[in-house]
Order: C-alpha cells, then sequence, then structure tokens
C-alpha cells in the first residue's frame, strides 16, 4: 500500500507509516487497561495544549481544544471560532476496553503451595491465547481517602497449562473450565512470602507498586494484560502483533486524527473523538456507548453555542460519526468462515463494516463519506460483510445511532486472531486508518 497521502494533514505521527506504527507500539505499551488507555489519550492532548475540564465545574464556551476524562473513557474536542449554535459535529467513535481478565475480591488464594489470583473472564476473549504469558495487573484502586489510584505491576502472573503428559488428547480438542483452569499463579507459599503465618495478598503486591498501605484499599478496577512488548516482523515487516489491538488501533488513530484538527481546525464543524469503555461488555454503564457520556458532552458543547433544542437537533441532524472498531480480514487457514464474494485481506485498506441486520450502522450515505475520506487520504478501503452462517458481532456505531440520530458509518483496522491476547495486523492498515480518519476530521 506505501505511506498514505499526508499532503494534508499536518499531525506527526502520520510522517510515514513507520513513524506510525512505533507510535502506535509505544501508545499500546502505556495503555494495559481501559484507565490507562484514557488517561493516556488526555496526557497526549494535555500536552499540545487541550484544556482538560472536570464534569463538575462550570465549562468554557468559546473556541478552544478540551479533553474530559470519565472513568475509562474519554472524550476530547476542538471547536473552531466560528462555531455556532447550529455547528455539526464529526465524531469518532471508539472503545478502550479489550477482552481480558478482571480481578474478583479477595482474590488470594492458595492451591498445591503455590498463590493464585482469583479472576472472572471479562467480555469474550480467546481463552487458549492467553495461557503460558507473563502477565501484569493493570487498572486502579480507590483509597479510603477517596483518591483514585491508577497502577500496574509489571509481569507477575501466569495461567499455566496442563502438560501434554497429563492430558494426552488436549491436541484433539481443548476444553477449558473458566473457573477451575484459568486461575493465574503469581507465587509459591513459603517463610519468604509469608508474614505472621498469614499468606501474602495479591493486593499488597498492587499496593506496593502504587505507594500505598494495602489496608487503605477499599475497592479496585484491576484487569489482567499481557507483558510481551508490540512486535513488528514478517517479510518486509510488514507484520504487526500485540495485545489490545481491538480496539486501541481505533483509539490511537482518533488521538492523531484529533491533533491534526487541532492543527488546522475545520471550520463547518466541530471536531471530536469519543472513546468509551465496556464496549466488549455490551456498553452498559455511565462510561459505555449506551450510557449519556458522549449525549452529556454534546449536549454542554452545544449550549455552550447558544443551541437550544431546535438549534440542537438541527446540529446532530448534520452531524456524522464514523464508528471505528477492528474487524476481521479472511484467515488462510479458515477461508470458508468468511463470505465468498467480499475478502479483506490483511494490507489491503481499513473496512467498510456493512450489516442488512443494522449490526453495524453503516449505509450508503455513510459508504460515500468512508469512500470519500479514504480517496482524500491516498488509501483503499474494502467491504466487510458476514458469511450468512455465522452470526455477525456489533459495535458502537448502532448504539451512537440510535442515542443521537446521528449519521453512522462503521469502519475499522482488520485483524486476524481477534480477542487474542495477542492479535495479529497489516503495518500499512494501521497507518491507513490513521489517515482516512484525519481526512475525515479535515476535509479538504
Amino acid at each position: 500500500m506505501g505511506t498514505p497521502n499526508t499532503a494534508n494533514s499536518p499531525s506527526a505521527p502520520l510522517a510515514s507509516t513507520d513513524d506510525y506504527v512505533a507510535g502506535f507500539a509505544d501508545f499500546v505499551t502505556a495503555s494495559p487497561s481501559s484507565y490507562h488507555a484514557a488517561e493516556e489519550v488526555a496526557r497526549r492532548l494535555e500536552a499540545s495544549g487541550f484544556d482538560r475540564l472536570d464534569e463538575r465545574d462550570e465549562w468554557p464556551t468559546g473556541a478552544g481544544r478540551r479533553v474530559v476524562v470519565r472513568d475509562g473513557a474519554v472524550i476530547a474536542w476542538v471547536q473552531p471560532d466560528a462555531a455556532g449554535p447550529t455547528t455539526p459535529f464529526r465524531i469518532l467513535g471508539a472503545h478502550t476496553d479489550s477482552p481480558s481478565f478482571k480481578l474478583k475480591p479477595h482474590p488470594t488464594t492458595v492451591s498445591a503451595g503455590m498463590l493464585q489470583a482469583g479472576v472472572e473472564v471479562y467480555g469474550g476473549p480467546l481463552l487458549n491465547s492467553w495461557l503460558d504469558r507473563e502477565l501484569e495487573l493493570a487498572g486502579r484502586v480507590a483509597t479510603s481517602d477517596g483518591a483514585m489510584h491508577l497502577v500496574r505491576t509489571g509481569p507477575l502472573l501466569r495461567i499455566p497449562q496442563l502438560a501434554i503428559h497429563l492430558d494426552r488428547k488436549v491436541n484433539d480438542g481443548l476444553t477449558l473450565d473458566k473457573q477451575r483452569h484459568l486461575q493465574p499463579v503469581w507465587g509459591v507459599v513459603s517463610g519468604e512470602l509469608a508474614a505472621g503465618g498469614e499468606i501474602v495478598d495479591v493486593l499488597g503486591v498492587v499496593a506496593e507498586v502504587a505507594g500505598i498501605e494495602a489496608s487503605d484499599i477499599v475497592g479496585h478496577d484491576l484487569l489482567v494484560a499481557g507483558t510481551q512488548a508490540p512486535e513488528r516482523f514478517g517479510h518486509e515487516g510488514a507484520l504487526f502483533a500485540s495485545g489490545r489491538m481491538d480496539n486501541l488501533t481505533s483509539v490511537y488513530a482518533g488521538l492523531v486524527a484529533l491533533l491534526a484538527a487541532a492543527e488546522s481546525p475545520a471550520e463547518g464543524h466541530v471536531s471530536v473523538l469519543a472513546a468509551f469503555d465496556h464496549e466488549e461488555l455490551g456498553s452498559e454503564s455511565r462510561s459505555g456507548a449506551s450510557g449519556p457520556f458522549l449525549d452529556d458532552v454534546l449536549t454542554r458543547v452545544s449550549a455552550g453555542l447558544g443551541a437550544g433544542v431546535e438549534e440542537r437537533r438541527r446540529a446532530l441532524a448534520a452531524s456524522w460519526c464514523v464508528s471505528s472498531d477492528a474487524g476481521h480480514a479472511v484467515h488462510p487457514n479458515y477461508p470458508e468462515r468468511h463470505d465468498p464474494v467480499n475478502r479483506p485481506e490483511l494490507g489491503g485498506g481499513p473496512l467498510l463494516k456493512l450489516n442488512a441486520n443494522q449490526r453495524y450502522a453503516s449505509d450508503a450515505a455513510g459508504a460515500a463519506l468512508w469512500t470519500a475520506a479514504c480517496a482524500q487520504a491516498g488509501v483503499p478501503t474494502q467491504p466487510f460483510v458476514s458469511n450468512n452462517a455465522i452470526p455477525c458481532g456489533s459495535t458502537i456505531g448502532p448504539l451512537t445511532a440510535t442515542r443521537l440520530g446521528v449519521r453512522t458509518v462503521d469502519v475499522g483496522v482488520p485483524l486476524l486472531s481477534m480477542h487474542s491476547a495477542r492479535e495479529l495486523a497489516h503495518v500499512d492498515d494501521l497507518a491507513a486508518l490513521g489517515a482516512a480518519v484525519t481526512a475525515f476530521l479535515v476535509p479538504v
């Protein structure tokens, strides 16, 4: 595919595919949980001159660049000087969470002399892909003084697989009991790990890393994440493997695009990045796409522009949302699982995702919008539609369209091994998504 056309995009991360992929790798490494991802987006935007707002405060109403974080979700926007009561929004929607495991209350247990951490399956991970990997705990803890602390432990956990000598038929089909077989180990019971006859608690390790007392922890949202660094490999370095590409590929593309919009604001619309949490669970939370977060922000922005009910409805009727989430490339070992005609490939460009049953929100108008954005960016796009015999997943797109009435199109990077602890993409597709999303927010 080559390097995307960036003549109209001043953002540094889009300077070349190599630079874009390196920047994305850094972003993934800094974002082991949805809470880290939201904070990393806000941190980078603040470093580029965005003002971070608090939902409890009165917000400024004039032109500006702003960002607000709600738990593991983040919304940021660029409001141009010419914005008025009926100025529409261009929204890049994504999600910050990925399938994983979440730490349970009273998590530390002992079995066969080994310390284990009780976890609950989060979303729909490919369970076998998490076996025999060095893992960490990452997320946030609440302390008795009301403070929230971001924390990541580094390599701490591992889910060991049973040796083939003890399960001779394992290669005929692996079956994992979600309760019995997926509890990670993190140490052994010994004199060094016991204090006064009490077993060391994994939350004590978390507290030590966070620089707080374990007794002060009154709540936690801690998830398991892989610790292996993202890796570019293969012939001509075309392949890219990493955890959490569903859906940090889209969050990063939106971040790059919004930074470009901040440098060259489009006067005809307000550019928005909306990255929600809990998509892998159905999005039904205060920070999920089915919750009020985006509506709350857009309502306050519109009110600051002097919009009443009539003007706000006019603005939304003229608005667009590009819902970006990872999709499936044709798997070379399982080609029969895909549509026999529409065959998206790694390296073929970002996907336009279509579904007759509105599992995706794309329609003819949305297809035209996305095609134009890709043409401006100088990158190809390829349609994705499911095999009729295999159920289709969904995204935040239909939720956003339903809640706000905003025209929406679903797109994303093609992947292999989606929901694995280690997903696979083509480097050109990563950079192409960033370029196309930038063209959407900064049209010429």
